[in-house]
């Protein structure tokens, strides 16, 4: 295991700050991960947030670098490029894993990062 990290997001405050802050939801999500619900909006951000963490939180990550996408079974994968993709390679990641929660008003992920 090479890093992993942990982030949590209170999901109404996240859409309070994406209501308050115009261009925020473009800045920080693909087009296919916009759309989403205010929860998995709320759950991609901690996701994105755990994965710069399991990277060593180095300054320069692009936000749309790191992107949540669901398999055909639902499942969430991570798909990394650009900055995120070098970093990772930098550590000589292999594979990254990503689990994502959403309940009682909280988004949760997880990020395993193995080389």
């Amino acid at each position: 295991m090479l890093g992993v990290g942990i982030d949590v997001c209170d999901i109404a405050r996240f859409g309070l700050s994406l209501d308050r802050t115009p261009g925020l939801r473009e800045r920080l999500f693909t087009p296919a991960e916009a759309g989403r619900s205010l929860a998995s909006l709320a759950a991609r951000f901690a996701a994105k947030e755990a994965l710069a963490k399991s990277l060593g939180a180095p300054g320069g990550l692009a936000w749309h670098d790191a992107e949540v996408v669901s398999e055909e079974t639902g499942r969430p994968r991570l798909e990394m490029r650009g900055s995120v993709l070098a970093r990772a390679a930098e550590l000589g990641a292999t594979s990254v894993h990503v689990s994502l929660s959403h309940d009682a008003g909280i988004a949760s992920a997880v990020v395993v990062l193995e080389g």
